[in-house]
């Protein structure tokens, strides 16, 4: 039993040396002794790849049973009869109860076969899964397959899936659909007629040959976005969507799928749900679906890198195939899902979720904009902001809320906060044995536990201010207003995190980060044209010009000099805001806010340049121009725009603007430290307000 283990990695390698020795009048191979695959050296195995790969352009073909011959020898082979099973020395297997099951033993890999160019098709048992990575338009022609939680059955629109390497690996996976009682020609027929719009005679033929009860068959379309073209545009990014790694298996499935844009994975590569997990997903999406209590509200938490995402994306799936929407609460600075970073967001779901953050960037219901990944240094902002975006909430759809990793401490106190002040139906805690520890969130818990403005049922504190002044402008509070807490109690589902990819404390940063710019070129990615027109870089594109009279101005993550709060504006990432103030009637401009506004946010741009001569500022966004009749706030926060929109955008000659080493870091704002200010040397200096584009020095 201890070998065991070992048997079958001494299969793929016995076979892919046989197919070496079959191919020698083609691979010119030399007399040496015979040698196992897994002896050979990296260059070894090069080699032999390579020749693989040069008899395969040279007109060789994979046989059924993994053998390689020419197409030559193939056509002098004499054909012969197969054995009959009365010949056949080995007496022949039982009957299986199931007729599935000698079907699903002969076929342990779903067969995938071209269907022309950028298409393939793949045939998938029951319960058989099709791991990949790379996006592609998956078309259910027949049966019923499901990819990450959503049902795509026969007839529905394609679906667009990205499994990026960015995240967990995707997969398409043939689940039970009802037939009717026919029997396995009238289904073959049946099938047969809904294939035939989209695939030509030989295709059906061969799906027919191999056609089992209960199969589904899936066409995967190659697939370009504008976004996903914009992104990979910038060099080393490209890895995101394709990664190129050496393969030892090159067949007639591994060009189909190349075609297509994809690769096959492990399956242990692929996404994998705990038992706890499934269970809960089960349990709310019944919850949801029998609205006996009203529209149930879902809140998930835990500590950082234990799946709350994955879970939510997975959840919004199952539920929409039951339902037509789903709300969605954002409060989550760092790891946003559907808006860039450092936004509180309020979002009505209608579409599955098939990738990750960067490739659904959608426009909120209501949207503020915080400025900053972590509100640590200021909650009492960060709730007032949570409070003002979950008052647009109808109720008239299930909400999933999205709450931040940051549990330990006083985070942990404001989680508590928010469970008061949003009343959830169903509070979702994740734990895993590597995460810190935290104590269940139960009902007793959060009615004796104080949060950081929040008094307990239990104690009486003057701490902050009370909670009955804190959601006296809901809604749906209509409770007492001189009771210390208003809280109706939640069920609390416990759930057990095992994700085999975890992020190290010491990578955890730098890949969040790459995660954050990643966002922010997908919402830049709505401003290319539709494919199939060519890229345009970000500085080939006319901005819209907006006078300084038009917009406030306000630094939100530090504390700048007003004298130089232009520097600050220039090539930075803007958020596009609707104050009630009326700023008009100012002559000259700039106009500045001495506090941070709680506002709409309808977008986001760039300050790509200020022309101080006729007081302008140009700014570049995706926002539809009604739409920017409304803004008349301009805030800049911490979110930068990536450094490869500056360094790496094609068409860049010359000197790059923006780009500079001589940069004074004693100016006001220029320090990370908020509030650092040397203003005697700035007196001194004297610098004059006009901001200019900063150029590489030699």
């Amino acid at each position: 039993m201890a070998d065991s283990p070992l048997l079958p990695r001494r299969g793929p390698s016995r076979s892919t040396w046989l197919r070496a020795r079959k191919a020698r009048p083609q691979l010119i191979l030399s007399r040496r002794p015979r040698r196992r695959l897994g002896a050979l050296r990296w260059c070894g195995r090069r080699r032999l790849r390579r020749r693989l790969l040069q008899t395969q352009a040279a007109g060789a073909d994979w046989r059924e049973d993994g053998c390689l011959a020419s197409r030559a020898a193939a056509a002098r082979r004499p054909k012969t009869a197969a054995p009959s099973p009365a010949s056949s020395p080995t007496p022949s297997p039982a009957p299986a109860a199931d007729p599935d099951s000698s079907y699903l033993a002969t076929l342990p890999i779903p067969p995938v076969r071209p269907a022309g160019p950028g298409r393939a098709l793949v045939l998938l048992p029951l319960e058989q899964g099709f791991t990949f990575s790379g996006i592609c338009r998956v078309t259910c022609l027949y049966g019923q397959v499901q990819v990450f939680g959503f049902t795509i059955s026969q007839g529905q629109p394609a679906q667009d899936v990205f499994s990026t390497y960015t995240h967990t690996r995707l997969a398409i996976t043939a689940v039970h659909y009802s037939v009717s009682e026919k029997n396995k020609k009238e289904m073959k027929r049946e099938a047969r007629t809904l294939l035939k719009p989209h695939l030509n005679k030989d295709d059906r033929c061969w799906l027919m040959k191999n056609f089992s009860p209960l199969c589904s068959i899936v066409m995967l379309e190659h697939l370009k976005t504008s976004t996903v073209n914009f992104i990979i545009s910038h060099p080393g990014l490209s890895y995101v969507f394709v990664q190129e790694s050496p393969t030892f298996q090159i067949n007639s499935e591994y060009f189909a799928l190349r075609s297509v844009g994809i690769k096959r994975e492990k399956k242990k590569n692929g996404l994998r749900l705990t038992e706890s997990a499934l269970s809960a997903m089960e349990e709310l999406v019944s919850v949801s679906c029998e609205e006996v209590d009203g529209c149930p509200i879902i809140l998930v938490c835990g500590a950082q890198d234990v799946g709350k995402s994955t879970f939510n994306r997975s959840l919004i799936n199952q539920l929409l195939n039951s339902i037509s929407c789903v709300d969605y609460l954002e409060c989550d600075l760092g790891q946003t899902e559907f808006t860039p970073p450092g936004c509180i967001s309020l979002l009505n779901i209608t579409e599955p979720v098939l990738g990750p953050p960067f490739t659904h960037q959608r426009t909120p219901q209501k949207m503020v904009y915080y400025g900053k990944i972590s509100c640590k240094n200021n909650c009492e902002n960060y709730i007032e902001m949570v409070k003002y975006v979950f008052s647009s909430y109808k109720r008239e759809s299930p909400l999933i809320i999205n709450t931040m990793g940051w549990v330990s401490d006083n985070g942990l106190l404001l989680l508590i906060d928010l469970i008061r002040l949003l009343s959830p139906s169903h509070v979702v805690q994740f734990s895993s044995g590597r995460s810190k520890y935290m104590p269940n969130l139960t009902p007793d818990y959060v009615d004796d536990m104080d949060g950081l403005y929040t008094k307990s049922k239990s104690k009486i504190r003057n701490r902050g201010f009370h909670l009955p002044e804190f959601t006296e402008n809901l809604d749906f509070v209509d409770e007492e207003k001189e009771s210390p807490v208003v809280f109706t109690g939640h069920k609390l589902m416990c759930v057990q995190s095992d994700f085999t990819f975890r992020k190290t404390p010491r990578n955890r940063d730098s890949h969040n980060k790459v995660l954050r710019d990643l966002a922010v070129l997908g919402y830049l990615g709505q401003l290319q044209p539709p494919v199939p027109k060519p890229l345009s870089p970000l500085h080939s594109l006319t901005p819209y010009q907006v006078p300084f009279n038009a917009v406030a101005l306000r630094i939100i993550h530090a504390d700048v000099a007003p004298t130089h709060i232009l520097y600050a504006v220039n090539a930075s990432w803007v958020g596009l805001c609707k104050i009630l103030d009326d700023v008009r009637g100012y002559a000259n401009g700039p106009i500045l806010l001495a506090q941070t506004p709680i506002c709409d946010c309808l977008g986001f741009g760039i300050c790509r340049g200020i022309d101080m001569e006729k007081r302008l500022y140009h700014i570049l966004t995706p926002v539809p121009p009604e739409e920017l009749r409304n803004v008349n706030c301009l805030l800049v926060g911490a979110v930068s725009v990536p450094q490869c929109v500056f360094k790496s955008q094609r068409g860049l000659e010359g000197t790059i603007p923006y780009i500079t080493t001589d940069y004074n870091f004693k100016l006001p704002g220029a320090s990370e430290k908020i509030g650092a200010r040397e203003t005697e040397k700035a007196d001194e200096e004297k610098l004059p307000p006009r901001p200019r584009r900063c150029r590489k020095t030699n």
